[in-house]
């Protein structure tokens, strides 16, 4: 395939960081069908040069753009326009992160992504005080531990660490989470999570954390921790997942209520 080579055009400083201005520019490409859907981008060093940035500032606003479902990337190809790029669409402001109750996967669906996980720990061991009283189980009791990087067209977006009693599920070490739901697999077994408590504060990425995301060392993410619970209010999931900074975007609304001695 013939790459359309682009003119040099510096971005300039401005308000918006340069890898959002990266990122705009591309997205600008895209829209004016310089790059088709199914065609790939140019290398990201000619990308570099096109757009007067580093590498680093580049590749933070392509991880921007896959996260979006701009672009995709193909491991040892490079940065692909999908058919056609979802956030391109009318209904794009659609691509939210929820502000309900559901699982990484349909959350994926309903943005037309593909969801996907690398796991890096599943384990069934004793649990300790502290997890026995946030689940509602005695201490010692089996506790199914799975450790996940989750990922959207490819894209590393956060790490999923995810407890629960392992007597929840019949044969749950056998579940291959590469691919399936843990919310899923909970349902199938008869247990719907119904509200999840959720905390979120910010957090600086490890080293550990910054490899597994594709991250600078101590850039900012996004943690949240969630006590999930079911239908009957009973505790059937802990989990704390780490999301990197620039690819999480969680849009809610506040209301105020004049009440009868509000003037």
């Amino acid at each position: 395939m013939t790459l359309t080579r682009m003119p040099r055009r510096a971005i300039t400083l401005a308000p918006r960081p340069l890898w959002q201005q990266s990122a705009d520019s591309i997205a600008k490409d895209i829209r004016a069908g310089i790059y088709l859907p199914g065609a790939r981008l140019p290398a990201e060093r000619e990308l570099c040069q096109v757009l007067g940035v580093s590498r680093v500032t580049l590749r933070k606003g392509l991880a921007s753009l896959a996260a979006d479902g701009v672009i995709v990337v193909a491991d040892g190809r490079g940065w692909f326009v999908p058919d056609p790029p979802a956030s391109l669409r009318p209904d794009a402001q659609r691509r939210e992160w929820p502000t309900t109750l559901e699982s990484f996967g349909e959350t994926a669906e309903r943005m037309d992504l593909v969801a996907t996980s690398t796991v890096l720990l599943r384990e069934i061991r004793a649990a300790t005080i502290d997890e026995a009283e946030e689940l509602g189980i005695v201490p010692g009791m089996p506790l199914f531990r799975l450790v996940r990087v989750r990922m959207l067209g490819g894209m590393p977006i956060a790490r999923d660490e995810s407890s629960l009693p392992a007597a929840l599920i019949d044969g749950i070490l056998d579940v291959d989470f590469t691919t399936a739901s843990l919310y899923a697999t909970l349902e199938r077994a008869g247990i719907v999570p119904s509200i999840a408590e959720t905390t979120i504060e910010a957090r600086a990425a490890d080293e550990s954390l910054a490899e597994q995301l594709g991250v600078d060392l101590h850039s900012p993410t996004l943690t949240l921790h969630q006590l999930v619970t079911d239908l009957g209010s009973r505790p059937v999931l802990s989990s704390t997942i780490r999301y990197a900074g620039d690819r999480y975007r969680l849009r809610t609304s506040f209301a105020r209520f004049a009440g009868p001695d509000l003037k």
